[in-house]
């Protein structure tokens, strides 16, 4: 391994009622995502694979002080990191979780490198928890190459600041503000002397957000820092630490590619995406049941899908049945189950959750299906 930037449950026993331990059974029986036990890394890039389909990586690369990891069913959390850098200088490592191929090490079943032509959609979600006694920034590495390469640094690099703390910045200067997937982000521009970067810093911190990669790479081709025919190589998101930074964590990941207008394939869905959303809830103190309905508005079949949304803050998913959700709070993904993976032209599917709330209740914002933004009804 090698830098990839320069500055880069247990079943708790159940009380209560018996109706309760029987719902709670049942939702645990429908929902097909399995947890994993955690897994500490402390080699400097040392990895290991979650949920089947990503790699977590240590990526400890700029100092020689000790720095360990600790992979989760969702994601990772950092727990020790220490030492320290100068602010002015590159971080000290790249702590993250991928799809794709990092430096020979791909990810398990992923479709990448991809040509950017033949990738309609590239659905993410991500959900950070941050301290503040450290010099950080939160960010996604999204890798773009002329060619279809698995080793090395690839020709540019567009990294999307989530967060940052302390008295860093991006490589090269600020050329402006852009309005990418519905935010405004300050844009930096450089080059670290093997590959360009383009940076989108988040003007305040963004703990969750669910969006398509591919309107980030899109400014990398608009801006002349890439082209159609190149491929995108990986899509990673975690830490840049340039001191401290024990404590932070990617709580929720997700990251699809999708080529054609056609798939099959949960984890890389395809087929039309408009769409509308039915959010309907019943809502008491303390908790929460969503039934949520998809309907296809397109003229073809959905083959596998992903719908990507945030829950507000304070409310945390309990259960579920129809589908596999990613996390049980903040940016989630829920994907279909093996019964019921397509959506016809003019069809529907439905899926549903139990919660706790804490605090007024309230709706998701939107609703991402395959990457393209969705109507509310």
């Amino acid at each position: 391994m090698r830098p990839s930037t320069h500055h880069a449950r247990s079943a708790r026993g159940l009380l209560g009622a018996l109706l309760t331990s029987l719902v709670s059974l049942a939702a645990l029986l429908t929902t097909a995502s399995v947890a994993q036990a955690d897994t500490s890394i402390c080699q400097p890039f040392g990895t290991t694979t979650i949920q089947g389909r990503y790699v977590v990586q240590n990526n400890r690369w700029g100092t020689s002080a000790a720095q360990c990891i600790t992979a989760t069913d969702s994601g990772f959390r950092i727990t020790q990191a220490d030492g320290s850098v100068p602010t002015n200088g590159a971080p000290k490592s790249y702590p993250s979780v991928y799809n794709g191929c990092h430096y020979t090490n791909c990810s398990p079943g992923t479709n990448l490198p991809a040509q950017l032509s033949t990738v309609s959609t590239a659905p993410s979600s991500i959900s950070y928890s941050y301290v503040n006694d450290a010099v950080y920034d939160a960010a996604y590495d999204i890798w773009l190459d002329p060619t279809p390469r698995t080793d090395g640094v690839n020709r540019t690099e567009i990294m999307i600041w989530f967060n940052k703390v302390g008295s860093i910045q991006p490589i090269g200067s600020p050329v402006g503000n852009a309005g990418v997937g519905g935010r405004d982000w300050q844009v930096w521009s450089g080059n670290n002397g093997s590959n360009d970067v383009l940076s989108f810093v988040a003007p305040s911190a963004v703990t969750s957000w669910s969006f398509d990669v591919m309107d980030f790479a899109r400014q990398a081709v608009s801006r002349g820092l890439a082209q159609n025919n190149w491929y995108l190589t990986s899509v990673q998101a975690g830490f840049e630490p340039w001191q401290n930074g024990a404590g932070l964590a990617v709580t929720s990941f997700s990251s699809a590619v999708n080529t054609g207008s056609s798939g099959g394939n949960p984890g890389n869905p395809g087929g039309s995406t408009a769409c509308k959303v039915a959010y309907a809830t019943n809502v008491w103190q303390g908790g929460f049941t969503a039934d949520v309905t998809i309907t296809n508005t397109g003229s073809s079949p959905v083959n596998g899908w992903q719908l990507a949304f945030a829950l507000p803050s304070g409310q945390r998913i309990t259960n579920a049945w129809n589908a596999n959700l990613s996390a049980s709070s903040g940016a989630v993904t829920a994907s279909n189950a093996s019964h019921n993976g397509q959506i016809a032209a003019g069809g529907q599917v439905s899926f549903g959750f139990q919660g706790t709330t804490d605090g007024a209740f309230a709706r998701p914002s939107g609703f991402n299906l395959n990457g393209t933004a969705c109507s509310a009804v």
